[in-house]
């Protein structure tokens, strides 16, 4: 059973919700065969989700099952507002993210350079250190590209990825959350899934539970990578894949 648990309709603003746009999504989505797929636009663009038209689509197509999420930025003190915009609707599930470090937009292309600029080992280091408070602000159910820091290929020096890591997993072992398997970094000049297999081996071995998402923006990349995704799960150790229905977890068999 594959499913895609991250998909952007909007994108960053580019798109506007329309019976045909939407439908391209769903159509790609079949045509992949999938069995299900989750509208997760970013929280800035809540406002441009129309919820109806999404129940409409569902009432169309009963060979998929559409869900709704939420993708949200994470960062220290905001947390009373990321309550206020979950309140407004019951979301199937809540990702979090974390796209900046102390303000710095770390994955948009316009601010790259900055890696040349600071000591890796240090961005890794208070990356997992606000990754770990986002999980522990019990906000989300699941954690957008966990490791998304290393977008641009850049590794750490001092130590490996799991010295920095393995906090954030406990944490997300000790609250039950979801990790997804982002297939996007495929995409990206890393071009590696986030998590990379060695992480997706520890959590294999601490049973964190998984879903698998393509990060979509385009109808054209709906699904891509799930595949890779679910086979990279099975060699890990997964024979679960995480759904979602207002919030709650519900556990499918992995077929890859």
């Amino acid at each position: 059973m594959l499913l895609d648990y991250h998909i952007h309709a909007v994108a960053h603003g580019e798109y506007q919700y329309s019976w045909e746009w939407i439908k391209q999504f769903v159509e790609k989505a079949r045509s992949k065969k999938l069995i299900e797929i989750g509208f997760t636009e970013h929280d800035e663009y809540l406002g441009d989700i129309d919820f109806r038209l999404i129940e409409a689509i569902r009432q169309k197509y009963d060979d998929i099952n559409i869900k709704i999420g939420l993708e949200v930025d994470y960062w220290e003190g905001r947390e009373k507002e990321i309550r206020q915009l979950l309140a407004c609707y019951p979301f199937d599930y809540v990702i979090g993210s974390i796209h900046y470090i102390d303000g710095w937009a770390f994955d948009h292309p316009d601010h790259r350079g900055r890696f040349d600029q600071v000591d890796i080992d240090e961005v890794y280091a208070r990356y997992y250190q606000l990754l770990d408070r986002m999980v522990n602000s019990r906000l989300f159910t699941v954690v957008g590209h966990i490791d998304l820091v290393k977008k641009w290929g850049h590794r750490p020096i001092k130590h490996d990825l799991h010295y920095y890591s393995q906090e954030v997993l406990n944490s997300i072992k000790k609250l039950d959350l979801t990790v997804e398997i982002n297939t996007a970094g495929l995409r990206k000049p890393v071009g590696q899934m986030y998590p990379d297999p060695d992480q997706l081996a520890f959590m294999a071995e601490m049973k964190i539970p998984v879903t698998i998402a393509s990060d979509a923006h385009h109808p054209s990349e709906v699904g891509m990578g799930v595949t890779e995704a679910a086979r990279a799960a099975w060699t890990a150790g997964f024979r679960e894949i995480a759904s979602f229905s207002r919030g709650r977890r519900i556990m499918l068999p992995l077929v890859c």
